[in-house]
């Protein structure tokens, strides 16, 4: 029997995993996303476009390729209505490539208004969400009252539809909080119908019998294995599990039937919103690397928050996750620096230490060590041997202090600006 491998984010999200996962894709027969919702933004760029998606795996631009959207994502039938019908417009038709899992969420017109009335209630305390009501409908979720993707077939839907409004309606009356939702949710319902064009299948038995059939699957992550909802630098989190484990609970995969993990990284990091971000840079040398490396958010068009290399979370983030396989991701921002440095240990009360913090919030003076730039374009290189040694020393530490080799390095946007090792 076949297993899965996974290809995850191990940092605070926006590593490039949606490049990764076209480069894979031809690898496997099945794409399968296993969480989060349209708060993720991955980007891909090839034959001189590019393209950003939301909630459809990243294994769609590879024909005849199944992709899954699984039980543990959350879904806005108007964000995705949007993004499919843009894909067809561009050659890319997804209605026989792509099935979505009954037991998905659904994100209706009050969660996106619950999401800003709950931000605007914290005041000065926001966690920085993307008001794409994510948080509410993992909420509603939670608490046994939400209404899932195979509630659109059944003949009550308009009474299990009604049921979820008046609660949140309840809720808004008490925040006090001002809203219109006759446009969203008109607009809703009509995108709703069009969901209904696509298979909705009962994905952890579609992917358990792939399995035993012998076919290919890997499951894709949104975010980073930071923003967890357990493991994550919390409450500065998303809503959903990012981690490896999320794979079993998000798609009904066994723990057993997990393969490789691949854990894509940064070679510097970045943060949007609010929360801890102990190598954050506030001077020149951060704007730079948000100027070079085009940090804006791929959904928010929000700027990124920018810093060095993190190892103590790195290493944290491979724990957690199982990771066999590392893939290290924009390298060639850093191509004229003069020194890379990079975090090995933290001082947090006057004490060293070398694991990530509880207390994400308290004083984190990260301690560094300092390795040479390598000051040439990595991007005209198309395999290891061919790049300059300082870049190999600054790959080799990487791995001699993780353990865990670095199978893939990225040195620009595009599909074939990819080296496998």
């Amino acid at each position: 029997m076949k297993k899965v491998d996974v290809i995850l984010g191990l940092q605070w999200g926006d590593e490039g995993k949606g490049k990764v996962v076209d480069v894979l894709t031809p690898r496997y027969e099945i794409v399968a996303r296993f969480q989060g919702g349209p708060n993720a933004g991955h980007t891909l760029e090839f034959d001189g476009e590019k393209y950003v998606l939301r909630s459809i795996p990243s294994g769609i631009f590879q024909g005849g390729k199944t992709n899954v959207i699984g039980n543990g994502v959350v879904l806005d039938a108007i964000l995705f209505r949007s993004e499919a019908e843009e894909l067809a417009k561009s050659g890319h038709d997804l209605t026989h490539r792509l099935c979505i899992s009954k037991k998905a969420h659904l994100i209706l017109p009050t969660h996106r208004i619950l999401d800003a009335a709950y931000e605007a209630a914290k005041g000065s305390g926001k966690i920085g969400t993307t008001g794409k009501g994510i948080g509410p409908t993992y909420t509603d979720k939670v608490s046994r009252n939400g209404m899932r993707v195979g509630d659109l077939l059944s003949p009550d839907f308009k009474a299990i539809y009604a049921r979820a409004k008046a609660r949140h309606e309840a809720i808004l009356r008490s925040l006090d909080y001002a809203y219109d939702i006759a446009d969203l949710e008109r607009e809703w319902f009509e995108a709703v119908e069009y969901l209904k064009r696509f298979r909705l299948i009962d994905s952890e038995y579609v992917l358990n019998d792939a399995l035993r059939e012998g076919r290919t699957i890997l499951a894709e992550g949104a975010q980073g294995t930071l923003l967890d909802v357990d493991f994550g630098s919390y409450p500065f989190v998303t809503s959903s599990n990012t981690v490896c484990a999320g794979v079993c609970t998000g798609l009904g995969i066994a723990p057993n039937r997990i393969g490789e993990v691949f854990g894509i990284f940064k070679a510097y990091c970045t943060r949007v919103g609010s929360g801890p971000f102990p190598t954050e840079l506030f001077d020149q040398t951060g704007d730079r690397l948000c100027q070079l490396g085009h940090e804006f958010g791929a959904v928010t068009g929000r700027k990124r928050r920018c810093g060095w290399l993190d190892l103590v979370a790195l290493k944290y983030a491979i724990m957690v996750n199982g990771v066999t396989q590392l893939i290290m991701m924009k390298s060639d921002v850093m191509n004229d620096f003069d020194t890379i440095r990079v975090a090995t240990a933290y001082r947090i009360d006057g004490e060293r230490t070398e694991q990530f913090p509880y207390a994400t919030d308290a004083a984190i003076e990260p301690l560094y060590t300092d390795l040479e730039g390598w000051r040439c374009d990595l991007r005209s290189c198309r395999s290891y041997d061919e790049f300059p040694e300082a870049f190999r020393r600054y790959v080799e530490f990487i791995e001699r202090e993780t353990g865990v080799p670095v199978k893939i390095i990225s040195v620009g946007p595009d599909r074939d600006e990819t080296i496998v090792r």
